[in-house]
């Protein structure tokens, strides 16, 4: 099995502050880290190559200091990393992502086919889950999202059956290789890096993938290839806590009395 594993540094959201005239996030002096649900990807590609064997890849796009998300993907257990940078694609939405890391799969590709690409669901801070879908959408490859668990792969029949995470319960599906998976969260637990992984990572330095390698369409990539428009962000108005009625000398009746009491005051009723 031939596994790539997208993976993408964001910044620590926890930190997060908005630029009160311009709209945007200050990025300055905020810690950046790997993406939570892209720890997951790595995980589940770790764990397909230990069961069905094969080799991980992981890549991400994103200025020279993403690397550091590429070394911690090295510790976690995969085996090669790409690095796809260029000044180029900044300002890249997800259409022209979708595309930049297409194209870098596809070259991928031409070396040793591609079984499988794993993404986390979304990343924390576009929050969109355009990507994945885009890039199975470019490549045509079989795309199963939000799954939360892998029941059988049968390589030699190119065959996949998931489970995945839907509202109301989950839905099992078959599906036929290569495919594209976003996993979330809840599909496993990621593993400490044991510390020949440290040691390997911190000696590692990924491939490099740049707009003459990769021979990509300028009208597709950057703010020119970035059909989306941000009119405004905003951090969400704090919301006070609630009322409550619990008192141990009411009856559950004059509870119920009180409460629609309040919501009628309060025009809710």
């Amino acid at each position: 099995m031939n596994i790539v594993v997208c993976v993408k540094q964001v910044p620590d959201t926890t930190q997060v502050r908005i630029h009160a005239e311009t709209n945007t996030l200050i990025r300055e002096g905020i810690p950046s880290i790997v993406n939570p649900y892209d720890i997951h990807a790595v995980e589940a590609a770790v764990a397909v190559k230990e069961s069905a064997g094969g080799r991980v890849t992981a890549i991400t796009m994103g200025p020279p200091q993403a690397r550091e998300a590429l070394k911690e993907a090295i510790s976690l257990g995969a085996d090669d990393a790409v690095l796809i940078s260029d000044r180029a694609f900044a300002g890249s939405d997800t259409l022209a992502t979708g595309y930049i890391l297409s194209e870098a799969i596809r070259k991928l590709h031409s070396e040793s086919p591609v079984d499988l690409i794993i993404c986390g669901k979304q990343s924390i801070d576009g929050d969109t889950a355009q990507v994945g879908p885009g890039i199975a959408q470019r490549l045509g490859f079989t795309q199963l999202t939000y799954v939360i668990k892998i029941t059988e792969i049968d390589a030699p029949g190119r065959r996949i059956v998931v489970e995945r995470q839907l509202e109301r319960g989950h839905q099992v599906v078959e599906g036929r290789l290569p495919a594209l998976l976003t996993v979330v969260k809840e599909m496993n637990e990621a593993r400490y890096a044991p510390l020949p992984n440290l040691i390997k990572a911190a000696k590692y330095e990924p491939r490099l993938f740049d707009l003459a390698g990769l021979g990509l369409d300028r009208s597709q990539i950057g703010l020119k290839g970035s059909p989306t428009t941000v009119r405004r962000i905003f951090a969400p108005t704090p919301r006070a806590g609630g009322a409550i009625i619990a008192d141990q000398s009411q009856t559950p009746a004059e509870a119920a009395r009180l409460l629609v009491e309040k919501l009628q005051a309060d025009r809710l009723l």
